[in-house]
């Protein structure tokens, strides 16, 4: 079975199963334990001042672990690869999480904050509905490219040892990638890794979203929203919702009670956004999912039968 058809199936099991918790009630996810990993080395290495020496042997070390994982689990056969591709692939997660934001607006703002809460790390406490609803379709965007897209380009770039790569990094940077004073020196390598292993899937999945979305043609408005977001990639899927869709993003918004003064994505759009609007944006990006999954399906499928 061809390496894209592979894909193609992993992607529809995710799309269909989601994150069952009749599974991960009983047993660790492997983001659970990519994550135990991580902070065991973290409290152990993360002592100044080889802070980041320390910090790039765990990111030599986890990759060289998690590649040779994949490489073992790779040996059972393709419904082995396929299913653990599948756990690691979060489409159907992360729509419905953001479909919850809407449907929490839609009882209450503080429901709607609740909801996002769970899935973005800013200050949403005192967050007006318009904001609660751009914060969430923010982190559709960027999740839509950091927990499907990047995943999957990486399964075809190097099977599952690629896609586990991926993710142990990806993990890695959530985690200790930020510039805190604990964490500046030790997650320096894990993040700057991160960003290189992100720069190709999030420009196609911003390309991909264009697509889609029908704003292809805006794509100079697109690159040079991008280029203005904090991110080295974030910017670009957001940055084509954002134009398919005509709403503004980003913007000013608060992180440990601080307001940060984030430049508009697509600033001439609608500001004043609501659950309909979330609703369309989870429209888009299942419209992108089946064109990736349709592509890959065919194309899969030919080079298996030849």
């Amino acid at each position: 079975m061809s390496i894209g058809l592979q894909l193609a199936l992993a992607m529809c099991l995710d799309a269909v199963l989601g994150e069952p918790r009749w599974l991960w009630d009983r047993v660790p996810h492997p983001a659970v334990l990519m994550g135990r990993l991580i902070g065991a080395l973290e409290r152990r290495l993360n002592r100044p001042p080889m802070a980041r020496m320390a910090g790039i042997f765990t990111l030599v070390l986890i990759v060289l672990v998690t590649g040779a994982v994949g490489w073992a689990l790779s040996q059972f056969g393709g419904l082995v690869v396929i299913c653990v591709t599948a756990i690691l692939l979060a489409h159907r997660s992360l729509v419905a999480h953001v479909s919850a934001v809407a449907d929490g607006l839609r009882l209450s703002p503080e429901a709607g904050r609740r909801a996002v809460s769970m899935i973005v790390s800013r200050d949403v406490r005192d967050a007006t509905p318009d904001n609660v609803a751009r914060a969430s379709l923010e982190s559709l965007a960027e999740n839509f490219s950091d927990g499907v897209v990047a995943p999957a380009f990486w399964f075809l770039l190097g099977g599952l040892p690629g896609i586990l790569i991926y993710k142990m990094v990806n993990t890695a940077d959530s985690m200790i990638g930020y510039r805190t004073p604990r964490h500046a020196d030790f997650g320096w390598a894990a993040a700057r890794f991160d960003d290189v292993l992100n720069w190709v899937p999030a420009r196609l999945t911003g390309l991909l979203l264009a697509l889609v979305g029908g704003s292809v043609h805006r794509w100079n408005a697109i690159r040079a929203d991008a280029r203005l977001h904090r991110s080295p990639n974030a910017g670009w899927p957001e940055a084509a919702l954002a134009h398919s869709l005509n709403f503004a993003l980003a913007g000013p918004r608060s992180y440990d009670g601080a307001v940060q003064d984030f430049t508009w994505v697509n600033g001439a759009g609608k500001r004043a956004l609501a659950p309909a609007d979330i609703d369309a944006g989870v429209t888009l990006v299942w419209n992108a999912w089946t064109a990736l999954a349709g592509a890959l399906l065919m194309i899969g499928g030919l080079f298996w039968v030849l």
